[in-house]
């Protein structure tokens, strides 16, 4: 049965694990770990949440599902280990942020480093066999991870949620709090990213809307 090691989400979820979905979802997650090679590696599936519990998030960033590629899933959207290629996509990323805050794109893809201030890292498919992007889409994963949004959407504090892309921006109707600052654009992908968003500002106005609530901002920097 899959279980995640942190307790607030464990106990902002559990009446999610008693679900026939969820029971479902584990047992075909766990079949396909055990029959095929899947990515990220197993204990890292819930990596997202247990690196980023509620009570510190400030910020939410939404991908779609891992990379199917080994070596580079590790449970946070967008992000892959040090030593791994960076990502087309990451790429595009760095460089909105370099436009944005003058900060120069790092070395390495790992954003762990976000992860730990608050941000939230979190794929809406949390598992992937290798080499069939979007192989485990329709098992369960999205209802769970909207459910995971909507333990957020209820945090009586702001946060912001960063949605890049037609996928992420479907979740803003589980986003009902006004307290929070809800920022859209088209996906950092380079099929996408070259019509706005190198210039949204999503990381800039992040970090001004966090100090203007007198809360601590995100320094972008991984290295």
């Amino acid at each position: 049965m899959l279980t995640i090691n942190e307790k607030q989400w464990a106990a902002a979820l559990s009446d999610e694990f008693e679900k026939p979905y969820f029971k479902a979802l584990s047992d075909f997650v766990e079949n396909e770990y055990k029959t095929k090679t899947v990515f990220p590696p197993y204990e890292k599936i819930f990596n997202a949440l247990e690196s980023t519990p509620p009570d510190k998030i400030k910020a939410v960033i939404i991908g779609q599902d891992p990379y199917h590629t080994p070596g580079a899933a590790m449970g946070l959207c967008f992000s892959v280990p040090r030593g791994e290629k960076i990502p087309p996509s990451l790429n595009n990323i760095f460089k909105a942020i370099y436009n944005d805050c003058g900060i120069a794109p790092p070395s390495h893809g790992d954003l762990s480093a976000w992860a730990k201030q608050g941000v939230l890292m979190l794929n809406t498919v949390l598992s992937v066999e290798s080499g069939k992007a979007n192989s485990h889409k329709n098992k369960g994963w999205e209802t769970f991870t909207d459910a995971v949004i909507r333990v957020v959407n209820d945090i009586d504090r702001p946060v912001v949620f960063l949605l890049w892309g037609a996928p992420a921006q479907q979740k803003a109707k589980l986003l009902n709090n006004p307290r929070h600052l809800i920022l859209k654009s088209v996906h950092p992908s380079p099929l996408s990213a070259y019509r706005g968003f190198m210039e949204c500002g999503h990381f800039k106005k992040t970090n001004d809307f966090l100090r203007s609530c007198g809360m601590e901002e995100i320094d972008w920097r991984t290295e």
